[in-house]
């Protein structure tokens, strides 16, 4: 990229990896250059909280809010009623109108962390699209905006693709997504003055759409940025673990969970999440990242502490990393290990061991549980299992046992 942007948000942007592409960088960072602008980025309430693969969306709207500006953080009552299709290979399970709205109020409480949502001039709104796809009128729809796209674009869009070249269905509902995209970004620019979409590589598709129906309808110039697509260093996916998302609300996902998780990032990406992921200057992010040996485990947990500090807030990230001190230096227990409760019923006349495992959630299934066992990683109290068959007693859980399936994974049973 050979321009060099003069706007704040848009260097720490560019400096910190965030931008994959814009429609107009320029143009954007004239705009900025002007004042303090309105921008959003959408996202469907597909489950009560987001994960970490949604992070670097939420890092860009805290950057936007600390550079001046004003998120705009829309929730996709309306359209999550569809499901977005793009990078995905089957249709999503349509829920309902009434757990969307609980997914919503979840997924509120991880942006509260990370932007101000008092009245000030920069601070951020909230607005659901259900606002206005609810009441739309499907003829009118059709005649004053499907007049606008072309099938011809519309099956040339990535989303839609993937799934045709694959011969994998992709309904009505779903191609009509784009339209209903395009229309949220058109009505936050004639209601809230939006001038700026952001988000991941994969919407560049529905942001153009949006940014093309807002100039024929409103007459206005707006703007697309998108994030490059996040994978690891080993090409896996970020937000995932071997036992599932990595959540971002503390009632899905402890804050040790959490903390660990960014401890145990692999040493090519620790420069690169703590750009991404802190507020820390760069010249840090790159000195620590350029640690090698053990020295880049203190790197690891500088950033695992300041990415939950965010996220749970600085005395969670305290715990967290004493709780691992007195798990992993001193082999304790720890006050902060997540904990699978079981009642005696639940017990009965015992449990086996390889389900507690997968039930505390340090591995992902019975084999991996299994495989634990036979590599030698699977333990109780420290102790080494190598039984597969072994089974716990109500008496052995009482005594609140600490399990582990790897030297990086641990939990407690409590009886209830």
């Amino acid at each position: 990229m050979t321009y060099k942007p003069k706007s704040e948000f848009l260097t720490a942007m560019l400096e910190r990896g965030f931008l994959q592409d814009c429609t107009d960088l320029e143009g954007l960072d004239e705009r900025l250059l002007e004042g303090p602008a309105a921008a959003y980025i959408g996202f469907d309430a597909t489950a009560d909280s987001l994960h970490v693969g949604s992070l670097i969306q939420i890092m860009m709207l805290r950057w936007w809010q600390k550079t001046g500006n004003k998120p705009v953080t829309l929730m996709g009552g309306g359209t999550t009623k569809i499901g977005d299709p793009s990078g995905k290979d089957e249709s999503r399970q349509l829920i309902t109108a009434e757990k969307i709205d609980e997914n919503i109020a979840g997924i509120k409480t991880v942006f509260a962390k990370y932007l101000s949502y008092d009245s000030g001039e920069n601070d951020a709104i909230m607005p659901n699209n259900a606002e206005w796809l609810d009441n739309l009128n499907y003829i009118e729809f059709l005649r004053d905006y499907g007049k606008h796209f072309t099938i011809n674009r519309m099956i040339a869009m990535e989303s839609v693709k993937l799934r045709l070249d694959r011969e994998q269905p992709l309904t009505f509902l779903e191609f009509n997504y784009m339209l209903l995209q395009a229309y949220d970004f058109m009505a936050l620019n004639k209601n809230y003055g939006v001038v700026l979409q952001m988000g991941g590589s994969d919407q560049w598709g529905n942001i153009v759409n949006g940014i093309d129906l807002t100039r024929r309808i409103n007459k206005n110039t707006v703007y697309g940025l998108t994030t490059p697509l996040l994978t690891k260093a080993d090409g896996s996916k970020m937000g995932k673990s071997a036992s599932g998302a990595i959540w971002l609300n503390e009632e899905k996902l402890s804050s040790y969970e959490f903390w660990q998780f960014w401890r145990n990032t692999l040493d090519a990406d620790v420069a690169k999440f703590l750009r991404l992921f802190t507020e820390l200057p760069l010249e840090e992010c790159e000195r620590l990242g350029a640690l090698e040996g053990s020295d880049i485990n203190q790197a690891k947990i500088t950033l695992a502490n300041e990415v939950t500090k965010l996220c749970h807030g600085a005395e969670a990230a305290v715990a967290a990393e004493a709780t691992a001190k007195e798990v992993f230096e001193k082999g304790g227990v720890g006050d902060d290990l997540p904990t699978l409760e079981l009642t005696e019923d639940e017990i009965g006349d015992g449990i086996s061991f390889t389900q507690v495992l997968v039930r505390s959630g340090i591995v992902a299934s019975g084999k991996d549980a299994k495989r634990a066992i036979a590599g030698g990683g699977a333990k109780l109290n420290d102790e080494t299992v190598s039984d597969a068959g072994l089974m716990l007693t109500k008496d052995d859980i009482a005594a609140t046992p600490k399990i582990s399936s790897s030297k990086k994974k641990h939990a407690l049973i409590k009886l209830v």
